[in-house]
């Protein structure tokens, strides 16, 4: 066949599995949906494009990827590097409590600890040094220790390259206070000088995205074939492997086209791994043996943010990268399982909201949050006084994604929500956030979009092809491999079976870590 093996997804399943087999000598393609992203095109003008199309990806393929349903609302990233480009940088490890319930018994803890370690090394994961606390880190501390929980504040590990020697004395020279660097990958970045534009593309690439290390060297050192702007749109079964079918968008257009190998490997988030299967299973018909849970038991991890109003001090959250440090109630003492971030905002952010406030387009409810947010914003420094509370949580992980047909008889991917279960998890985050401003002589704005309407959004969106022990219970073993399919794997963020709680790219990443050894080592 044509590869070894092919990657559908660059993220942190796609791009780790990519360089792991092509270090093991395999010939491998990753087919990436979104394009090649760097500094010099970063989306910064209204007129950018921000925005993935799903309907004409050909003409604009965008930075995010924002998928609206019914009470939740999922924010992905679109581009080689996939969530890796608009993550908060956040490498921790899921807690060990997490694997005691609804995970197969090969996976716990201390089975995934020594990938853990190996991502750690590999993307060069810190903590932000002693001198470079940012004011919402201090004020995240104070919070903490105010409430009696100071032994519960802690420093949260971030994929950055930071200069130890950096100071905010010279934050005022901007992007040219960063040091040039080659990394252990051979890519070259630039050093945090806290610039705060994690989430929208790093001015000076001091992020350690996938595509200045896993990815960079499975395309650099070992040759790997990583093509950018190929949207896959089927796999079905071939005499020794399988053929994966896509639409080549780079010039405007959809030019078909295909690939094969015996390995393939979906990779496309939670969302697109279960989306394609989805359509191979029920709309085309190439996989129909797929298990009957598939999409079944999707997750949004209990994510949450409070905008809170410190009128009296400078939070300066557009300063430092997005999220530092967290609060941590994992052991459910407060009764569930959650723990609190301090989260950033791009000063681009305010724009935004000043546009859309009276904007329809961006439906009723959130135009009633950016109303609300308007009030306070301040026309120099837009957001100086505002602290966003940021958690992750364990939710319920009921979620459903199926395709549903349109008055056309197209499909379309579909998610059924409901909160009910969940919302004790939510409840108790927002609460914590109420009770941290107050304490701190600020006060929280519970979005209206939770308050009045349950809605909610996530940038962690895990589930939908769960690992399970049989076909009955689960999509994939615990190895990644799809169950019926020999040579199909899932390797995302879309296996993950129950919400873990807190950031989830590392216990992706040592997943697909673990996933890559097993297939070159069965």
């Amino acid at each position: 066949m044509a590869f070894d093996a092919i990657v559908i997804g660059s993220g942190f399943g796609g791009a780790i599995t990519a360089c792991r087999l092509a270090e093991a000598g395999m010939k491998v393609l990753v087919l990436e949906r979104g394009r090649r992203w760097d500094p010099t095109t970063f989306p910064r003008r209204a007129t950018d494009h921000w925005l993935w199309d799903h309907h004409h990806p050909e003409r604009r393929p965008g930075w995010l990827d924002i998928r609206i349903f019914p009470n939740m609302t999922v924010a992905q990233g679109a581009g080689v590097g996939g969530g890796s480009l608009v993550y908060a940088n956040i490498s921790c490890e899921a807690p060990a409590q997490v694997f005691d319930q609804g995970w197969p018994p090969e996976l716990r803890y201390t089975d995934l600890k020594p990938y853990y370690d190996r991502v750690k090394t590999f993307m060069n994961v810190k903590k932000v040094p002693s001198g470079q606390w940012t004011p919402r880190m201090f004020l995240m501390k104070e919070a903490a220790e105010r409430l009696g929980f100071g032994d519960r504040f802690e420093q949260l590990e971030l994929a950055v390259t930071f200069d130890e020697q950096w100071t905010y004395a010279d934050f005022p020279r901007g992007a040219a206070a960063s040091v040039t660097r080659v990394n252990a990958q051979g890519a070259t970045q630039g050093t945090c000088v806290h610039l705060g534009n994690c989430d929208i593309g790093c001015d000076v690439n001091a992020r350690n995205t996938l595509d200045l290390n896993y990815l960079y060297k499975a395309e650099h050192a070992h040759q790997a074939d990583v093509r950018a702007l190929h949207l896959v749109t089927n796999i079905e079964p071939v005499a020794g492997g399988y053929r994966v079918s896509y639409d080549d968008i780079a010039n405007g257009t959809r030019t078909p086209g295909s690939e094969t190998a015996p390995i393939v490997i979906v990779a496309a988030g939670s969302l697109g791994s279960t989306e394609l299967l989805l359509r191979c299973r029920d709309e085309f018909g190439s996989l129909p043996n797929l298990s009957p849970r598939l999409g079944l038991g999707w997750s949004s991890n209990g994510d949450f943010l409070t905008p809170a109003f410190h009128l009296n001090r400078d939070v300066d959250p557009s300063k430092g990268p997005t999220i530092t440090s967290a609060i941590n109630f994992q052991d459910g003492s407060q009764g569930p399982a959650f723990w609190i971030e301090d989260g950033g905002l791009p000063n681009l952010f305010a724009n935004f909201i000043a546009e859309k406030t009276n904007d329809a387009s961006v439906g009723f409810k959130l135009m009633l949050t950016l109303q609300a947010m308007q009030v306070f914003l301040r026309e120099n420094e837009p957001f100086k006084n505002i602290m966003p509370w940021f958690a992750q949580g364990i939710d319920a992980a009921n979620g459903v994604l199926r395709l549903a047909t349109n008055f056309d008889g197209s499909r379309r991917l579909h998610l059924d929500w409901d909160v009910t279960e969940s919302a004790p998890t939510i409840q108790a985050i927002v609460d914590m956030h109420v009770r941290l401003a107050n304490e701190t002589d600020g006060f929280a704005l519970v979005p209206l979009t939770w308050s009045l309407f349950r809605d909610l959004i996530t940038p962690h969106p895990l589930g939908g092809c769960n690992i399970g022990t049989t076909r009955d219970n689960g999509v994939v073993d615990h190895k990644g491999q799809v169950f019926g399919y020999p040579g199909l794997y899932v390797a995302d963020g879309a296996i993950v079976p129950e919400a873990v709680g807190v950031n989830p790219s590392r216990p992706i990443a040592a997943l697909a870590e673990r996933i890559a050894d097993l297939i070159i080592t069965p």
